[in-house]
Formats: C-alpha cells, structure tokens, sequence
C-alpha cells in the first residue's frame, strides 16, 4: 500500500516552456505534457514522494500573465498516472468552487484506482476572481466560499471512505450517494490554505494533512493557531500533517540563482534594483533562494524549526530543466531524513 504521508512534495505551476521568464518565447504546445511528464518522472527517480498540479485554469498573478498555458488539473493527473509509477498524484489545491463535491470524490477515486492507490483529495475555498467571472462560476463572498466548503467536505470524507452521506445544505445536497469502486477507505485528504479559523478548523475536523500557504514569517502565528484550532475540535495536533509550499529558485552558482530570483521579481513587476530591504524581505517572504546549501539552511530555519513537518517545493524559473528536479530532491532528502 502507498505511504499515506507527504514529507518532500513537487509543485508543477508553470507550463511556459522552454522559459518561464520569457513567455513571449514558449515553445510549440505540443511540448507541454512531454516536459511535464518529465519532471513528474524525475521528482519520483529523485525521492519526492508526491507530485502537484495547480486547479486552476489561467495562470495566476505572481507566476504570470493569465494568458499563460493552464492545464486543467485532473486530466493532467490522470496523465500522469500512466507516466509514473510510485508517486503519489494531487492538485494543491482543487478549488472547491469549480466542482460539486460529489462529482469530486468520484473523480479522485477514479484517479486513485487508475493510479493504483496514489491519489490524494487536496482542496481549498477558491480564490481567483477572475477565472470565475470569466468562465461563469459563482464566486460569492468570504463567507460563502467557506460555507461552501464545510458543506462540501460533509459530503468529500465519507464518500472517500466508504459511507453514504446524506445532506441538504444551503449549497449542496447529496442522497444516501454511492462511490464505486474504490481500492480503499482511507484516502487521504487535504487542506491547503492559512485561514487560521476556518481553514484550519475544517481541517482540524476533517484533514489527515494541511498544506500551510502564507509568508515564512507568519509560520510561528500560523502553527500557534492551528494548534488552538486542533485543541478546539478535541483533537491531537500530531495527528494533523503539515507541509509548506515554498518558492525555490535554486542552482549550484548561488550568483546565477539570485540573478533568476531578480528576472522572476521583474516578470511579477517588482524591480530589485529600486526598491528598499524591506520591500524586498516582504517580496522574497515564501522565495528560498541560492545553493543547495543555501536552500536548504533556509528551509530548515524559516520553515522546519517553526514546527512543519514537510516541504513542497516548485522551481518556477528552472524546475523544467532536465537535473534541477533531481538536485532539489537530493537537497530535500538530506535535509527531511
């Protein structure tokens, strides 16, 4: 049976190939699921334990323009399953706004048996207004979005594990609803986000792992609230899984890696060059930047002694070059075993 836990993680969020920095200058569309494939392939050879796509369908602000290549996540996973073996698949996180829950466990059932038990649930509220004012999904308020949450993982966790969920919510509604087949009761679901009350309340209550998204430097804020959360639903903390998605720019000439660091801030409109140290701390907030050495001493400092026990990692400037994968996963290894 695959490993339910998920300690070295590999986000693919960027399908601008053959440069990411230069989008005006993408590559045939043809070639985008081949080099995908291929860094999903090299994440599993280099001791990554699962890979991630995005569930999204325009790319988003900070990464590029929303013009930008976007795969639709589950057809991707599914391809994936076919190019891999061993490592578990996700999206991190599916945007709960853009599919009926039970439409969602179906489908990633479907991805577990097909993927031979390597599926994982991940999900969140949905943030991105612009993909939903466009293709014609109901947005809302705050609120909304996370009530639309808790009613969707009413009906999520006990089709994934063998129950029948019966629910009529004020978004959702599911009767007595089957899930067949699956090849196990106990795949794993998770959160992603770092709402400090209802994110992670929900997954106080429902979550076997919580993928943490804020800056490095709220972490210790971020653990003290979801331990208060964990304490609140009667729950031990230690049962509840952390990891933390962390933007890695990476490359043995640590000057060539702070020089990729700088182009990938310009593409996103903010000028190293002009702007003061704080700005700068603020913009590079949830960026480990330099060599391996350099990488991992920050993630240990910024990230592992604040209390995660995992890392996600992407590698938006470079990840799609051949070795760069296999480099991060010999770094993560050292660092997490």
């Amino acid at each position: 049976m695959v490993d339910k836990r998920i300690r070295i993680g590999y986000q693919i969020p960027n399908f601008t190939y053959p440069d990411p920095l230069e989008p005006e200058n993408a590559g045939p569309v043809a070639d985008i699921f081949p080099t995908v494939a291929a860094q999903a392939r090299e994440a599993e050879r280099s001791g990554f334990d699962t890979v991630f796509v995005m569930d999204h369908f325009y790319q988003l602000p900070g990464l590029g323009a929303p013009s930008e290549p976007m795969l639709e996540a589950y057809t991707t996973l599914g391809a994936l399953s076919g190019a891999t073996s061993e490592i578990k698949l996700s999206a991190l996180v599916t945007g709960n706004t853009y599919r009926n829950p039970a439409m969602l466990a179906k489908t990633v059932t479907t991805l577990d048996v097909v993927s031979g038990g390597r599926a994982v649930c991940a999900i969140g509220a949905g943030w991105f207004q612009l993909e939903h004012d466009q293709m014609g999904f109901e947005f809302g308020t705050f609120t909304d979005r996370f009530e639309r949450l808790s009613e969707s993982l009413e009906i999520l966790s006990p089709m994934l594990r063998g129950g029948r969920p019966e629910l009529t919510g004020k978004w959702y509604s599911a009767h007595d609803t089957l899930n067949q087949p699956r090849l196990r009761d106990d795949l794993p679901i998770m959160l992603g986000g770092g709402g400090e009350k209802k994110t992670f309340g929900l997954a106080a209550r429902y979550a076997d792992h919580l993928n943490v998204i804020c800056n490095a430097s709220e972490l210790p804020r971020k653990m003290d609230a979801l331990a208060a959360r964990c304490e609140e639903a009667g729950r031990d903390r230690d049962t509840l899984e952390t990891s933390f998605l962390s933007f890695v720019i990476m490359d043995a000439d640590g000057d060539r890696a702070r020089s990729l660091a700088h182009d990938y801030l310009r593409k996103t409109g903010v000028d190293p060059e002009v702007i003061d140290d704080e700005t700068y701390a603020r913009a590079t907030d949830r960026m480990f930047i330099g060599t391996p050495d350099d990488v991992a001493d920050q993630l240990q400092r910024r990230v592992l002694d604040q209390g995660i026990d995992g890392l996600v990692i992407n590698m938006v400037p470079n990840g799609h070059l051949p070795g760069k994968v296999a480099e991060a996963g010999a770094m993560l290894t050292a660092l997490l075993n």
